[in-house]
Protein backbone atom coordinates (compact mmCIF):
# COMPACT_ATOMS: atom_id res chain seq x y z
CA UNK A 1 0.00 0.00 0.00
CA UNK A 2 2.88 2.21 0.99
CA UNK A 3 4.09 1.93 -2.99
CA UNK A 4 1.13 3.15 -4.27
CA UNK A 5 1.09 6.03 -1.32
CA UNK A 6 4.90 6.97 -2.63
CA UNK A 7 3.83 6.78 -6.89
CA UNK A 8 0.53 9.07 -6.08
CA UNK A 9 2.94 11.42 -4.28
CA UNK A 10 5.52 11.69 -7.19
CA UNK A 11 2.66 11.85 -10.04
CA UNK A 12 1.42 14.62 -7.95
CA UNK A 13 4.73 16.47 -7.61
CA UNK A 14 5.48 15.99 -11.34
CA UNK A 15 1.75 17.51 -12.14
CA UNK A 16 2.36 20.69 -9.93
CA UNK A 17 5.82 21.06 -10.95
CA UNK A 18 6.26 24.38 -9.11
CA UNK A 19 10.15 24.48 -10.16
CA UNK A 20 9.81 28.67 -10.62
CA UNK A 21 13.75 28.41 -12.58
CA UNK A 22 11.58 25.93 -15.48
CA UNK A 23 10.83 28.22 -18.50
CA UNK A 24 7.20 27.12 -20.39
CA UNK A 25 6.24 28.56 -24.18
CA UNK A 26 3.39 30.96 -24.63
CA UNK A 27 0.43 28.37 -24.74
CA UNK A 28 1.38 26.91 -21.77
CA UNK A 29 1.67 30.12 -20.17
CA UNK A 30 -1.24 31.25 -21.56
CA UNK A 31 -3.53 28.51 -19.67
CA UNK A 32 -0.90 29.05 -16.82
CA UNK A 33 -2.51 32.62 -16.45
CA UNK A 34 -5.70 32.12 -17.44
CA UNK A 35 -5.04 35.19 -20.25
CA UNK A 36 -5.06 34.98 -24.06
CA UNK A 37 -1.38 35.05 -26.02
CA UNK A 38 -2.28 38.47 -27.74
CA UNK A 39 -2.09 39.36 -23.93
CA UNK A 40 0.89 37.68 -23.20
CA UNK A 41 2.47 38.51 -26.51
CA UNK A 42 1.67 42.68 -25.38
CA UNK A 43 3.19 42.39 -22.67
CA UNK A 44 6.47 40.93 -23.98
CA UNK A 45 6.22 43.69 -26.73
CA UNK A 46 5.88 46.32 -23.85
CA UNK A 47 9.03 44.69 -21.28
CA UNK A 48 6.42 44.31 -18.90
CA UNK A 49 6.71 40.52 -19.09
CA UNK A 50 10.27 39.34 -19.67
CA UNK A 51 10.98 36.27 -22.09
CA UNK A 52 13.49 34.69 -23.66
CA UNK A 53 13.51 33.77 -27.91
CA UNK A 54 17.23 32.91 -28.00
CA UNK A 55 16.00 28.91 -28.81
CA UNK A 56 13.80 30.59 -31.98
CA UNK A 57 10.50 30.01 -29.63
CA UNK A 58 9.32 32.53 -26.93
CA UNK A 59 9.87 31.30 -23.76
CA UNK A 60 9.27 32.56 -20.37
CA UNK A 61 10.45 31.97 -17.10
CA UNK A 62 7.95 30.87 -14.42
CA UNK A 63 9.15 33.41 -11.92
CA UNK A 64 8.46 35.93 -14.03
CA UNK A 65 5.22 34.94 -14.94
CA UNK A 66 4.40 35.38 -11.21
CA UNK A 67 5.87 37.93 -10.84
CA UNK A 68 4.14 39.60 -13.39
CA UNK A 69 1.14 38.15 -12.20
CA UNK A 70 1.55 40.06 -9.03
CA UNK A 71 2.17 42.91 -10.23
Amino acid sequence: MQVIINKLNEILSYIRNTDSSRYIDLKECSEYCSVSLSTLRRNILTNKLKASNTTGKTLIKVSDIEEWLNN
